[in-house]
């Protein structure tokens, strides 16, 4: 500024506070596919209800899929009681047909989704990348033997943000529970279908969560000191 001159007014921009609780304005960034992941009792069904309900209460309109739910119905439960109708997503279902029949559709949340087929992966992606939908998909990395679900694998692939959920699990050592035992008559076994619905309840055939040492010796805790 030169001596003697009139200095110019400051011009005050508004600056737009984007919260947790502020709606997202249209258009105000691209759509992303995330994937929140991480072994039985992590708490993955319940972080789906609660997303669904932070997106819905701000105008955001959203479906809920889900595929084998604990319950055997078609919608998303969690283990602390807290429940909701969804679709089923069958082997045969095309979801990008499924969303774009509706008028608008801003999210969604797929629980369950190791159990997707791999096109059904890929369709998501398409939603995401061609439709500006945001998908935010939840579930198990790793089968009872510990091989990645091809669904799981290609989330991992493909996903902008691939999160491991931070609720400890732990096995019955205390170390912390990575990995997923099937028991069948109460031995842990390693062979068998890929996909055999059971909870971590006492059930013949259940789930019980352990650390990488003791899923690989199969010692299951019961009995010992």
């Amino acid at each position: 500024m030169r001596s003697g001159s009139t200095p110019s007014p400051l011009r005050c921009h508004p600056v737009t506070d984007l919260s947790a609780l502020s709606p997202v304005p249209p258009g105000a960034r691209d759509a992303v596919l995330k994937f929140f992941f991480g072994p039985m009792d992590c708490g993955k069904s319940t972080l789906a209800l609660q997303m669904n309900y932070n997106h819905s209460r701000q105008g955001r309109r959203g479906l809920v899929l889900t595929k084998h739910d604990r319950s055997g119905g078609p919608q998303v439960t969690s283990r602390i009681g807290l429940g909701l109708e969804a679709i089923e997503v069958e082997d045969s279902l095309d979801l990008v047909t499924l969303v774009t029949a509706y008028d608008s559709v801003d999210y969604l949340i797929c629980d369950e989704a190791c159990f997707y087929t791999v096109a059904q992966i890929e369709q998501l992606a398409d939603l995401v990348d061609d439709h500006g939908v945001d998908v935010y998909a939840f579930g198990l990395a790793s089968d009872f033997r510990s091989v990645m679900f091809p669904a799981a694998q290609r989330l991992f692939e493909l996903a902008d943000e691939v999160c491991r959920l931070q609720v400890e699990v732990l096995c019955w050592c205390g170390r912390p529970g990575l990995l997923n035992g099937r028991i069948v008559g109460g031995e842990l076994v390693r062979t068998g279908e890929q996909v055999v619905i059971g909870d971590t309840d006492r059930s013949p055939v259940r789930y019980q969560v352990l650390c990488r040492r003791h899923h690989r010796s199969g010692l299951l805790g019961e009995g010992t000191a």
